[in-house]
């Protein structure tokens, strides 16, 4: 006899896994493009004082 449960019952959707991952890829990538913005703006800043520096 054949019992009507389904073996995928218990596991999520594998799109959901995707649409996970997806969200997460995303939101990282953000946090790394902020990090290079923000090291870029340290580095012209320093350039600026270090030629300051050699001027005087």
């Amino acid at each position: 006899m054949q019992s009507n449960s389904h073996p995928n019952k218990h596991k999520p959707k594998p799109n959901a896994r995707e649409e996970r991952l997806k969200a997460a890829l995303k939101a990282n990538m953000g946090r790394r493009k902020a990090q290079a913005r923000a090291r870029a703006t340290v580095d012209e800043d320093n350039k600026g004082t270090e030629q300051d520096k050699g001027q005087s």
